[in-house]
């Protein structure tokens, strides 16, 4: 089943009308305003910012407020909050808001990484339905005229799913729209995401949309979830790696009479690559910072290509534009490489034992000696 272009319908997310439904997910060292900016320049849709924890947001963190920015030409301007605290979560959001620094808040409770779920965060509090439901209304209550929406997994593992609870809970506390990576934390970003789940969340929260994330690698695979779960949009996170312009074959497959079809030939990948680092050096601010960033996207932008194991190291290696340039112009074209270059981006792993705070699948409710302990998973503050 395949669903046709004109059968898409924009995305309302509050007073906001995403033409095309399509979002990016919060990806930590990668969705900078640098990388948010180019995928704008090829697509259409909500790019959405690196997670930023609330705490280091509260305290004015320099390297956070730095994150929080965003250049004149994104708009809508998009943010994603992680925490742990309803109170802490609640003042970011008001200073967000009082300060006009987005059109859109976004809370992640998805997040499997080990020092964030060990300490009752990310995609182990869900878990604790109550906290989760105090967070989301406190939340939504400070963000007043702002949407803001809910990003989860579906569980902490098979025999701990949270999402159905979760999702009836961000729509009872007001929240503008709930996105469901369709894996548990243990799952990691392992094997195929479980469509179906999207599915279910669909037909449990009825009011606000639901969009579904996981293994979009084409804009074929977006057109396929939506037509197989109803979801009202995607969001796209490792699919995008070394292909920022997939934004744009998305705007083409649902229908933007604006999209461009790329011939994503060798030369034209090149481009990409130069124009991200040109982007990175001037949101860092700093050429060698900024060429430094660009080296953990040499693997992804250049996967498939006719381009050998010393050119890549050589691009891994750079530290100025013009290094970027003599390396570049040594290279020829090439016709895309199809299949080679498609696919699964990105590390995948293999399921691990999610790492969770002692006794915290025993109850559903916070144990009052938990409550400290679970501040200390906003000490992080570096983004997420």
């Amino acid at each position: 089943m395949t669903l046709a272009p004109a059968s898409v319908r924009p995305l309302q997310i509050g007073p906001l009308r995403i033409d095309v439904p399509v979002v990016l997910a919060p990806m930590a060292g990668i969705t900078n305003t640098a990388f948010r900016r180019l995928c704008r320049e090829y697509g259409a849709g909500l790019y959405v910012s690196e997670m930023i924890t609330s705490r280091a947001l509260v305290e004015r963190n320099a390297i956070t407020m730095r994150l929080i920015q965003h250049h004149e030409s994104e708009t809508p301007r998009s943010i994603q909050l992680y925490g742990v605290d309803p109170t802490t979560i609640a003042e970011a959001v008001r200073i967000i808001v009082a300060e006009d620094r987005a059109d859109h808040i976004d809370l992640n409770f998805g997040c499997p990484v080990p020092k964030v779920t060990r300490k009752g965060g990310g995609a182990a509090l869900p878990w604790k339905i109550g906290l989760f439901s105090e967070i989301v209304e406190r939340a939504v209550r400070a963000a007043g005229d702002v949407p803001l929406t809910v990003k989860m997994r579906k569980g902490i593992n098979r025999e701990h799913l949270t999402f159905l609870d979760a999702g009836r809970a961000a729509e009872d506390a007001g929240a503008a729209a709930v996105a469901l990576h369709a894996r548990t934390a243990s799952e990691y970003y392992s094997g195929h995401a479980d469509w179906p789940a999207i599915g279910e969340l669909k037909q449990a929260v009825t009011s606000i949309p639901v969009l579904g994330n996981g293994d979009i690698w084409s804009a074929d695979d977006a057109l396929r979830m939506m037509a197989e779960t109803g979801c009202d949009g995607v969001v796209v996170g490792r699919g995008c790696l070394g292909r920022p312009w997939l934004f744009g074959e998305l705007a083409g497959a649902f229908g933007d009479e604006r999209a461009t079809r790329v011939d994503a030939t060798l030369g034209f990948v090149k481009e990409a690559f130069r124009r991200h680092a040109e982007l990175l050096v001037e949101f860092f601010e700093d050429e060698d910072r900024g060429c430094k960033d660009i080296r953990k996207h040499v693997a992804w932008y250049f996967k498939g290509y006719p381009v050998g194991g010393d050119i890549r190291s050589a691009l891994a290696r750079v530290s100025t534009l013009q290094e970027i340039d003599d390396i570049l112009g040594g290279l020829g074209d090439a016709p895309y490489p199809g299949a080679p270059a498609e696919g699964q981006r990105g590390r995948a792993g293999t399921p691990k034992r999610t790492a969770l705070p002692d006794g915290w699948l025993d109850s559903r409710e916070v144990a009052a000696d938990t409550t400290d302990m679970m501040r200390g998973a906003e000490v992080e503050n570096s983004g997420g």
